[in-house]
């Protein structure tokens, strides 16, 4: 083969490969990242893993694919950091997990919860930030023993992320005394972060 032919090879091959490794790379695992922090983010949880939600582990991120000469780079998307507290079961069988989540300028709560009381609940979120602001939200938890989620609206962070803590609350539905707490779960982020 002359050395005019080999150089047109190596030219279509090198422009195959540029052209594939981005797609071979976007046709990889989804789902959003989330690091651990803290002593609460030791193990994924029950709840977490059967939603299929459990923390990764810190695996380092793919290097990126070269781009094409003249191409320009895309903007890395913001890293999603999760920072849970243990997670919790009363004797009544409700199982909870409260996170505080930020990602990018954002920060919200959620609970990852179970119901095995046989009755219809309501779980209290409440997301607090720095300087005594509170955000909450009710969630109907239904009689049934499946995983499920309760989560704040995402709202711009005033301050650092890591200074935002999460408690859900459990409780029977309705009004008044026949409604006692069965179970109250927090974050516990700003107790965690110096461990």
């Amino acid at each position: 083969m002359s050395p005019v032919n080999l150089r047109v090879v190596g030219l279509g091959t090198t422009v195959t490969v540029a052209v594939l490794l981005p797609l071979v790379a976007m046709a990889g695992p989804t789902g959003d990242p989330a690091r651990s922090s803290g002593a609460g983010d030791a193990k994924a949880g029950d709840l977490l893993r059967d939603l299929g939600l459990g923390p990764r582990t810190a695996a380092s991120p793919a290097a990126p694919a070269p781009a094409a000469p003249g191409a320009a780079a895309a903007p890395a998307a913001p890293e999603r950091v999760t920072r849970c507290g243990p997670e919790l079961a009363s004797p009544e069988g409700v199982e909870a997990q409260t996170c505080v989540l930020s990602e990018g300028p954002d920060v919200w709560a959620r609970t990852y919860y179970r119901n095995a009381t046989r009755q219809d609940l309501d779980a209290f979120l409440t997301l607090m930030a720095p300087g005594g602001r509170t955000v909450q939200v009710r969630c109907p938890v239904l009689a049934q023993d499946e995983p499920g989620t309760c989560e704040t609206p995402p709202e711009r962070a005033r301050g650092a992320a890591t200074a935002y803590t999460a408690v859900s609350e459990f409780a029977g539905t309705g009004e008044g005394a026949g409604t006692p707490l069965l179970l109250r779960s927090g974050s516990n982020t700003a107790d965690s972060e110096g461990s």
